[in-house]
């Protein structure tokens, strides 16, 4: 089969299983964050219950207990150290808010996102998702210290830079696919990032609520950095920081490029 044929069948077998994971991200996006409506409190404007930041990172190793992130492997030292106005945020659905998995874990992570398949899409899937060399995952969620917005931050290691790109272009076009808004653009990564905004939530009146709810809004970032694809996943109360979310993804892209100093 020749290359072309085959990066096209590539593209063709993962924008299916995309769709799910654009929503939700590749672990699950927005686990880390709980909405809730506390029984019993005052419901004349809405509550927002944010899982209480942790300042301790959950894997054990050396760097553990350090505020800003642990970096003590080529992986999570990419990770971006927790800036100046966030704290270590909630865990991540069956991780820590700190943790990192192996090539062989994280691809079989990525693999449950195709659950959806049965049969020979299925076994297709699984095997595309063994050409993209998945070398690694790390992971970090951050929640800002007003506790009005909690992200989460995975980077993606793979052998082969061309993946990467059809990774993040075929990502970009089921975001187009499916109409997500489009969010605010990454300044000096305007051509290896992108952003899209989740539905608008409805108004209370809209639900046919007779108590306020939280209108809690979304945005996932999608970029990539030779051989290192990032995601990130954004949630907060109205009114929603978009910028905010982008400044942590430059954010990002510039401690990827210069892991070695801290933002």
């Amino acid at each position: 089969m020749s290359e072309e044929k085959s990066g096209g069948r590539t593209r063709r077998t993962l924008r299916n299983a995309l769709t799910g994971v654009l929503v939700l991200g590749v672990v699950g996006g927005g686990v880390a964050y709980t909405a809730v409506t506390v029984d019993g409190a005052d419901r004349s404007a809405p509550t927002v219950a944010w899982a209480e930041p942790s300042s301790t990172a959950t894997p054990a190793d050396p760097a553990a207990g350090i505020a800003r992130g642990r970096a003590s492997t080529p992986l999570s030292k990419l990770l971006l150290p927790v800036p100046e106005g966030y704290a270590l945020g909630a865990d991540i659905a069956g991780y820590g808010n700190d943790d990192e998995l192996e090539a062989r874990r994280a691809a079989a992570l990525l693999k449950q996102t195709g659950r959806g398949f049965y049969g020979k899409k299925r076994r297709a899937y699984e095997k595309e998702v063994d050409r993209l060399g998945i070398q690694g995952m790390a992971m970090r969620s951050y929640a800002s210290e007003d506790s009005t917005l909690q992200a989460e931050v995975l980077i993606l290691r793979m052998k082969d830079r061309k993946r990467v790109r059809e990774f993040f272009q075929t990502r970009k076009r089921m975001s187009e696919v499916l109409e997500l808004r489009k969010g605010p653009k990454i300044k000096e990564h305007a051509k290896n990032s992108a952003c899209y905004l989740g539905p608008e939530p409805e108004k209370p009146e809209q639900r046919g609520d007779e108590e306020r709810t939280p209108d809690l809004q979304a945005m996932i970032c999608s970029a990539y950095d030779g051989e290192v694809m990032v995601t990130v996943t954004a949630f907060g109360a109205a009114p929603f920081d978009q910028k905010a979310v982008a400044g942590l993804v430059e954010k990002q892209l510039r401690h990827i490029a210069s892991p070695g100093e801290y933002v």
